[in-house]
């Protein structure tokens, strides 16, 4: 990690690292809406919603740090460097992001800067993009008659650049979930499909999840590229014969 330049000040702040939740601003938690309310500064990404951001005060400094495919308006390293500049200013800061902060969201990077520097801070779990787009769309992650577990991955290809297991993802009985992996899509079927997984096994893309503007996309595994040239981001991959079930199932509308 680099190193962060120290500010010199007389007293630390704190810092409250908040999952936003996938997109409705009503599944934000009650401790969430709190500290937000309470907040000197809120740094904050692009999938939080307005009228999440609109609890904030309006006296609170709103720092936007979005991220989107192939575009940092903000590195990662200046994201760390305002955490920390804004605390030891003294401020009570709110680091606020889609879904869950540790669901690769690198919540915890984060909060290795801060720790680094002796700065107090708090984690306030969100629910994950998974959990939310998925029920709202009527899909279970897991069920007796389909899958016995879930598996969640990103779409990116990782910091060390090693090769996901695809083996160990090709199984029926699971439900896999894709971050980030609309642009991967070819070659997430790709994998699946050299690795065993039938090509009829059912898949859907979730965009926008819970959301007003939510749009739920089926087909076969074989077909997932074609469904992902229908879909924009924010965007899931859900892949399982759990998905099959979001007709007899869906509820949000």
């Amino acid at each position: 990690m680099k190193s962060i330049t120290l500010t010199s000040v007389q007293t630390k702040g704190f810092v409250f690292l908040v999952g936003a939740g996938p997109g409705d601003p009503d599944l934000l938690t009650v401790k969430g809406y709190r500290v937000i309310q309470q907040a000197d500064v809120v740094v904050y990404d692009r999938l939080v919603s307005a009228e999440i951001l609109a609890l904030a005060s309006e006296n609170a400094e709103r720092i936007y740090v979005g991220k989107k495919l192939d575009y940092h308006c903000v590195p990662q390293e200046q994201i760390n460097q305002i955490l920390v500049d804004k605390a030891l200013e003294g401020k009570r800061v709110v680091r606020l992001k889609g879904g869950d902060s540790f669901i690769f969201g690198r919540g915890g990077e984060e909060l290795e800067a801060l720790a680094e520097h002796g700065i107090r801070f708090e984690v306030v779990p969100g629910i994950t993009a998974a959990a939310g787009a998925t029920a709202y769309a009527g899909i279970p992650l897991t069920h007796r008659d389909h899958a016995q577990s879930v598996q969640f991955i990103t779409g990116h290809i990782q910091k060390d650049g090693k090769e996901i297991e695809w083996a160990s993802l090709a199984q029926a009985n699971t439900t896999l979930v894709f971050y980030m992996g609309l642009k991967q899509s070819g070659y997430i079927a790709q994998k699946l499909l050299e690795n065993g997984l039938d090509a009829n096994m059912a898949c859907a893309i979730i965009e926008n999840g819970t959301r007003r503007e939510q749009k739920v996309l089926r087909g076969a595994l074989q077909d997932l590229p074609a469904l992902a040239q229908q879909a924009v981001s924010p965007a899931l991959i859900v892949v399982g014969s759990v998905t099959a079930l979001h007709e007899k199932l869906k509820w949000f509308a």
